[in-house]
């Protein structure tokens, strides 16, 4: 028998944009009083109004249910309606239709530090945030300590959070609500924040929550964490569920929806990822012929080129990218003030290309994703594009179409060629391992 403690059926939420609100204005004396004689009047210019407005179906006809101890990921782009189903779950607003039953108390992460007021201390903000999250006042001076401890605030408890770095604000906004005691831990996309050390914290906080039988919702683009933490994956699309199931499964499938650009992607300046400093217009994969690609042969060079445009002059500025396989997982990234003639270098306006060469034999086969960065690194981040190409590594052949190599698809997300050295010892009946290795002792027996 399943014990669920979320079951949605048939939700949806939709919200109102555009005139109805935005060509509403105050109303005058005259205004009133021709409002109370002609009513008539008054419902037509609502009704012209209102037909000028639009809907927004954030969710629509979403059912599922979760399990009393799962941990479940939500994963889908921007505007596929995670938060919004994460702001139905906690309460925050109503579903337009449908019916949701929660069984338990539940406790929303949805963004750090909410309730924080800068001019009081840590201390006073720990009571304050917690009263706001739902803990009773016991439950605050029973975690004080393991809070601040998480935190790593001590020092600074008594100092008001006004003056904390955006780090230490984080970390204690993350570690007040990670104590609560709830049934069901709503999380949104907080472990896209923070150093990779406070990171790790974070993960391991929800392995503890969940190992206690609770009920974890994780939303995140981070597909390696949602494959780390979850047992269960939801994606989202347009405000529906397009597939759930175990992690790789669905990553899998997400990652390789038919919407990434094989081979190579191109963007108007207007539409290009990016903000007033730079924007970044086209990328693409070349093969060693320097031909734009999809697929390449795990014995061939391949090339990531980058062409983008510097609006402003930038110092420190600097263009690369992230690999991904198809489980999501990181395989590396580069960036192009790697290049030491240009690190630390300023950018001027004008249209650049940066390339990076991947040499032959690093990445196994299969498929990877190629996700965008541009900035100041630790500062400012001008643009990020998310798994916007996607590329297949074969195995190279022989001439008699056998594998190059023995056993072309290896374990491991890369599959480097590397220098082996093999010396012949000795002959058979010379079974010495210390002759062999030189040492000139037998082992011990």
């Amino acid at each position: 028998m399943q014990d669920i403690v979320i079951r949605a059926s048939h939700i949806g939420k939709k919200y109102r944009l555009g005139a109805l609100h935005a060509h509403r204005r105050y109303k005058t004396i005259r205004d009133s009083l021709v409002s109370l004689l002609a009513p008539k009047q008054r419902n037509s210019r609502d009704e012209g109004i209102q037909r000028d407005s639009q809907t927004v179906w954030a969710l629509r006809d979403l059912s599922f249910s979760v399990e009393r101890g799962d941990v479940a990921g939500i994963i889908g782009r921007n505007g596929a309606g995670k938060s919004t189903l994460l702001k139905l779950l906690s309460r925050i607003t109503e579903p337009t239709e449908g019916e949701i039953e929660i069984e338990g108390r539940v406790g929303s992460l949805l963004e750090v530090g909410t309730g924080f007021h800068p001019e009081l201390t840590g201390r006073e903000n720990i009571y304050l945030n917690g009263a706001i999250l739902g803990m009773r006042a016991s439950e605050i001076r029973r975690n004080f300590d393991r809070i601040v401890a998480f935190a790593e605030v001590e020092r600074f408890i008594d100092t008001p959070v006004k003056h904390y770095s955006s780090g230490m604000y984080l970390r204690l906004g993350f570690s007040v609500a990670a104590h609560l005691e709830p049934d069901i831990l709503l999380v949104d996309e907080v472990l896209a924040v923070g150093d990779a050390e406070f990171q790790k914290k974070c993960m391991g906080k929800i392995d503890e929550v969940s190992s206690r039988g609770r009920t974890v919702l994780f939303v995140s683009h981070n597909m390696a964490t949602i494959a780390r933490l979850c047992r269960t994956v939801m994606w989202f699309e347009n405000g529906r569920m397009v597939q759930s199931g175990s992690p790789q499964e669905v990553i899998s499938s997400y990652l390789s929806r038919s919407d990434r650009a094989a081979g190579g992607v191109k963007w108007e300046i207007e539409s290009a990822p990016g903000d007033e400093y730079l924007r970044i217009s086209e990328v693409v994969v070349l093969n060693e012929q320097r031909q734009t690609t999809s697929v390449v042969s795990q014995d061939q060079e391949i090339a990531i080129a980058i062409r983008y445009r510097v609006l402003r002059s930038m110092m420190n500025a600097n263009v690369g990218f992230i690999l991904r396989s198809s489980d999501g997982s990181i395989v590396f990234s580069s960036y192009d003030a790697d290049n030491p003639d240009w690190s630390g270098k300023g950018r001027s306006p004008g249209v650049y290309r940066s390339t990076c060469l991947i040499p032959r034999h690093l990445l196994n086969e299969g498929s990877y994703y190629v996700t965008l960065e541009a900035g100041i690194p630790h500062f400012l981040r001008c643009a990020l594009a998310e798994d916007v190409v996607r590329v297949e590594v074969k195995a190279s052949v022989s001439g008699s179409g056998a594998p190059a190599r023995m056993g072309a698809r290896r374990s491991g997300v890369i599959a480097p060629d590397l220098e082996w050295r093999i010396e012949i010892l000795g002959t058979e009946a010379d079974d010495s391992i210390g002759e062999r290795f030189g040492t000139g002792t037998s082992p011990t027996r």
